[in-house]
Order: C-alpha cells, then sequence, then structure tokens
C-alpha cells in the first residue's frame, strides 16, 4: 500500500479583503467550503492516544468528529460536537486553539497542526444550514431546580448541561440580552450576533429559561433564589466586568473609556449597525487603545469600523510577549491599526472643554521576568512623546463586578474579589453555591469557561441527588 502523502500546511481560511473589512462590521474570516473542509479534516493521521483531546477544556472527541468530516458525514461529525459542546459555532471561532487542542496535535510536532477550529466553525455552520437538530432526549425530569447567575459561556454550558441531565434551569442575566461576553464583549465582525442567538435557541429547546434584566444582587440576593424561589443550588457564572484603569492624570476626561463599555456600546446599541441605529459612541478620528490581549485587538479593530482615521495600538512590551491570537493581530495590522510597542501611557491630556486632545506616553524595555514570566518592562527616563488622539480606550484587564459579593457576605472571595471555588466541582464554601469562568478565574476564554461549567453541571448534579455527600465544600482554598 502507497504511504499516505500528508499536506504539511493548513488549508487558509478564506477572508474578506482587509481594505474592504476595515470599514465594515461583516465577518471576517468566511469560513472553509465543503472541499476545503473535508481536504483539511484528511490531513488527520487519526492519532490512537488523541493528544488533542487532553487539550479540550469540554473534552469533544476531536478524532471522530474530524474522520467523520473527512467521510463526508457531516450529520454525524455535528452530533459528536453536541454531545460535548453546547457552543460549537461560537468556539470555532473566537477560541484560541492554537494554544488548546491545536497545540498537542501529533501532525505539528514536524508540520501544521490540523486546523480543528476552522473545521469545528465548519461543521457548526453547515449544520445549521442543512437545519440539523440535536434530537437527544433529555433525561427524565428530577424535580431539582437550579438557578444560573449570567448567561455567558460558563452560564450557559452549566444550563445546558443541567437540563440534558433533567434538572429544571433558569439563567437570570442582568443585560437585556443573553449572552454576556459573547454579545457584549466580542464584536460582530468577530462573532456575529446572529451565531451567538442560534445556539443560545438551542438551549431553549432543552427546556432552559432565560430571564433578562434581572441583576441577581439587586432583583434579588443569592440568598433570595433559595429562600423566596426555591432553588436548590446556585451557579454564579457573571464574568469579569468591573473595568481597570491606570492611576494617571487625565483618566477622567472626555473620550476615555474602558474596552468594556467602549464595545458594550458597540455590541448591544447596534453602533455596529451605523447609520441604521445611531448610538452613543464617540467616532474618533485617532483613537488609541492601550493593551496587547484580544480584548484590545478588538476594541483598535472597532474604531476603525466606526470612521477612525488613525487607529493606535499602544502596548508596553513587544510582540512576543503579546497575549493576542496571532490571527487577531495579522488582522489588525492588514486593517491598517498602527502598533506601537515598548511604549506606555503616562497621561491623558486635556483641551479647553475637558475632552481628550492628546496621549502622552513614555518609552519602556525589557527587563527581568516578572511573576508570570514575561520580562517586565521599565520604563526609559526622559523618553516621553505625545500623540495626538481625541479617544483612548483602555484594555488592561478587568476585575469581578462587586454586586454579589457585597449581597452575599458569607460566600468567600480572594483579594481581587474573585469568588474561592473548588478546581474541579466549582463548589464554594457556601453551601448549594458553585461558580466558574471569569469570575472565578479572572478574564481567560470562552472555552475554558465552558470547561469550568462542564464541571460544576457534574458536581451540581450529584449535589442535588445527594446535598449530604461529602467533598463539596473546598477546604484548601
Amino acid at each position: 500500500m502507497a504511504k499516505k502523502i500528508i499536506q504539511k500546511t493548513k488549508n487558509p481560511m478564506p477572508l474578506q479583503d482587509p481594505h474592504e473589512r476595515a470599514h465594515n462590521f461583516d465577518e471576517v474570516a468566511l469560513g472553509y467550503t465543503v472541499d476545503l473542509a473535508v481536504l483539511e479534516a484528511k490531513r488527520c493521521i487519526q492519532c490512537k492516544n488523541e493528544p488533542c483531546v487532553a487539550g479540550c477544556p469540554v473534552e469533544i472527541d476531536i478524532r471522530k468528529f474530524i474522520q467523520q468530516v473527512a467521510d463526508r458525514n457531516f450529520e454525524g461529525a455535528f452530533h459528536t460536537l453536541l454531545e460535548r459542546n453546547v457552543l460549537p459555532a461560537v468556539c470555532g471561532r473566537v477560541c484560541p486553539q492554537e494554544d488548546q487542542c491545536e497545540v498537542k496535535c501529533t501532525l505539528g510536532i514536524k508540520n501544521e497542526p490540523v486546523a480543528i477550529g476552522r473545521l469545528e466553525r465548519f461543521v457548526a455552520d453547515h449544520g445549521a444550514l442543512l437545519k440539523f437538530t440535536d434530537d437527544t432526549p433529555p433525561a427524565p425530569p428530577t424535580g431539582h431546580k437550579v438557578a444560573v447567575v449570567g448567561s455567558g459561556p460558563a452560564g450557559l454550558t452549566v444550563a445546558a448541561d443541567l437540563a440534558k441531565m433533567g434538572h429544571g434551569v433558569t439563567i437570570f442575566e442582568a443585560l437585556h440580552k443573553a449572552g454576556g461576553v459573547l454579545v457584549y464583549g466580542i464584536p460582530e465582525f468577530r462573532l456575529p450576533k446572529a451565531i451567538v442567538q442560534r445556539e443560545i435557541d438551542g438551549l431553549k429547546h432543552l427546556g432552559v429559561e432565560i430571564k433578562v434584566n434581572h441583576v441577581i444582587g439587586q432583583t434579588f440576593t443569592v440568598d433570595e433564589l433559595f429562600t423566596e424561589l426555591g432553588y436548590e443550588a446556585v451557579f454564579i457564572g457573571t464574568g469579569a466586568g468591573l473595568p481597570t484603569f491606570p492611576k494617571i492624570p487625565g483618566i477622567n476626561l472626555i473620550g476615555v473609556y474602558s474596552a468594556n463599555e467602549y464595545l458594550t456600546r458597540s455590541n448591544l446599541m447596534k453602533a455596529y449597525q451605523f447609520p441604521i441605529f445611531d448610538t452613543p459612541t464617540i467616532r474618533g478620528r485617532n483613537v488609541a487603545v492601550i493593551g496587547g490581549g484580544n480584548t484590545a485587538m478588538d476594541a483598535v479593530r472597532t474604531s476603525l469600523r466606526l470612521g477612525a482615521d488613525n487607529a493606535y495600538l499602544i502596548y508596553r512590551r513587544t510582540r512576543k510577549e503579546m497575549p493576542a491570537r496571532v490571527e487577531e493581530v495579522e488582522h489588525a495590522e492588514e486593517e491598517g491599526v498602527q502598533i506601537m510597542m515598548l511604549a506606555a501611557p503616562t497621561a491623558v491630556l486635556a483641551d479647553e472643554k475637558s475632552r481628550v486632545r492628546a496621549m502622552r506616553c513614555i518609552k519602556m524595555e525589557l527587563g527581568e521576568p516578572d511573576a508570570s514570566g514575561r520580562r517586565s518592562p521599565v520604563p526609559q527616563k526622559g523618553s516621553e512623546f505625545d500623540i495626538e488622539v481625541d479617544t483612548v480606550v483602555f484594555a488592561i484587564g478587568q476585575g469581578a463586578n462587586p454586586l454579589i459579593r457585597n449581597t452575599t457576605p458569607d460566600l468567600p472571595v480572594n483579594k481581587w474579589g474573585n469568588v474561592l471555588a473548588d478546581d474541579d466541582t466549582g463548589a464554594t464554601q457556601k453551601a448549594g453555591v458553585f461558580a466558574g469562568g471569569d469570575i472565578v478565574t479572572g478574564g481567560a476564554t470562552v472555552i475554558s469557561a465552558m470547561g469550568a461549567g462542564r464541571k460544576a453541571a457534574r458536581a451540581i448534579d450529584t449535589y442535588l441527588r445527594n446535598p449530604s455527600v461529602d467533598g463539596y465544600s473546598p477546604t484548601d482554598i
């Protein structure tokens, strides 16, 4: 038998032209065609030890669904994905597969790994196009009721898994749209709202009830979910939505935003459909975004689409240390974003009307590694310079909203305000309360939040069936 010849590189993802996409909010990546997907799936060498699965927080049977694509069994691949992932179209678009499943791909030792994320997106989209449905019946009703606080990736995952187990599940969402960070934090050109809604509709078919405009800690407290509404367990998945600002002059000037506010205005108020929707977002001509993560990339690329003549990304380290996905950085540069490495703001400067007129920065150099292993940026004395800007967006991290911890005094949190929960179960030291995702870890990835939701669902199921079981109150946190 002739030896199978393996294509060394991934099949490229079709993209919108950079000059066109920089001025619209249509999706940048266009997705694989059927033939491209099959060609890419045939690159998989079907390893028996499946190292890619070990890198997947939700434990997708990657080898199986890719072989099904190679065999053109797209409906089978769709069902294989849904066995483990309630948000495949979302994950196929925004999850950092290059640092998770793909980094463990055996093919990637000598060649480029299989494009697992692109194939996941293809299967999810193709399944929706052909109207494939998940017809797996849920377990018989157990009579137990669970409240899920927050409809982001952790909350959606725990809700879906518990509903499949037969439990009654209600999601409480503070905003007027379900989806959490998937709808307010990620721009339309990277994750269309219709895709998120499609996945959420799948949860509704499982019997999950979603109540929007319910701010837990205000509409009801966590304790009232138990005492007044009769829930037997509560999962907290409220994410990390409290913005972080540096302690520099000018931070309160008109035209200074957190990335959270900037993206939320664009996403939930439909600024991405301007001028059909004229929302209260300042469309700066010269915009500076501070940060080097995916949120910073989302914000600076959004500013271009809102009409900026110059979109600057200011990052205090080098490209090597930048935490954003490589493809997002490349897309930003293709679209005209001007990236300024080894620089940090020291002040935001005002005009006579207290509006932003410029930002003062200082040049940095890299010193010794910090606690995270990245080399620490050190200011270069006397290297200050000014950039003329009218809008400044800070994307330098987010913290935990204090509302739940302030209204639930017996819920332990760490010094940053994140809920303390067991890594393996999501259990907190408050009986019946579980937590997962960014509210526990701080800002992380969609798929890691989903992994936490999956673990918590298993633990909640065990707790509901035997609430006296030992081991569901962590003692070492």
